[in-house]
């Protein structure tokens, strides 16, 4: 099986769409959080991921929606989005988000928000990446949260490499290192380009492929602004940032 890695699909339900079209039955898919927020189809994205997540984790604005856990954080728009999905979304959607959790290991991999251990923690440059490589011995760590599409490798020798997948390609997993993969955002890039974006991950070839997507960024603009939400949530998505 060949797994397909999303984050941040923030409520986008043009881009979550052409995304889960691109999977076969087989496939599986892993949800790394932050499902709702920003945007303007939070139910709708909920229940399309409902059924048909492999496996999902908790993200930061998951959290909020359910309980307003951690809104002090937000900044404005932020704050105003979250109020808003509060007050659309479905009861159903609600409690299957609480049950969800915030990790899950495999053998393999380990799926979080943000951070193993400080789940939504930013991890921005090699010492976060560090800080993560030390909290966890998983070998292969998946993660969204920075909505940045790219990935970190530990070698044996303790020495951390980094490269950016603004424009997706192809990694192929040495088993003598260990990786930190973020997966970007299907519903909010903020790496300069604007294509959504995600990871293929298989197993069994030790390979990851990034992923870069264009969908009908107008149309979830104008459905934003048809909602009321900041200005912001709906101007970022051209700019990629």
């Amino acid at each position: 099986m060949r797994y397909a890695v999303v984050s941040d699909v923030h409520s986008n339900l043009e881009s979550l769409t052409i995304m889960l079209a691109k999977l076969d039955q087989a496939d599986g898919l892993l949800c790394l959080g932050d499902m709702v927020g920003y945007g303007p189809n939070p139910n709708e994205c909920v229940d399309l991921l409902r059924a048909r997540c492999t496996s999902s984790v908790l993200g930061n604005h998951d959290v909020a929606a359910i309980d307003n856990f951690g809104v002090e954080y937000f900044n404005a728009a932020a704050r105003a989005a979250i109020e808003w999905t509060q007050g659309v979304i479905s009861k159903e959607n609600i409690e299957w988000l609480n049950e969800l959790s915030y990790e899950i290991r495999a053998p393999e991999y380990l799926l979080v928000h943000g951070a193993p251990v400080n789940y939504f923690e930013y991890i921005l440059d090699k010492r976060g990446a560090g800080r993560a490589f030390q909290n966890t011995d998983a070998p292969l760590i998946f993660v969204g949260h920075t909505h940045i599409a790219e990935y970190y490798r530990l070698d044996p020798d303790g020495s951390i490499a980094h490269a950016h997948m603004q424009n997706g390609g192809m990694l192929t997993l040495d088993p003598g290192a260990r990786y930190l993969v973020n997966v970007g955002s299907v519903g909010q890039p903020r790496d300069l380009n604007p294509e959504a974006s995600f990871v293929w991950y298989d197993p069994q070839a030790r390979a990851i492929e990034f992923v870069r997507y264009e969908y009908p960024i107008s149309a979830v603009q104008e459905k934003i602004h048809e909602a009321h939400l900041p200005d912001l949530c709906a101007s970022r998505l051209g700019i990629g940032r």
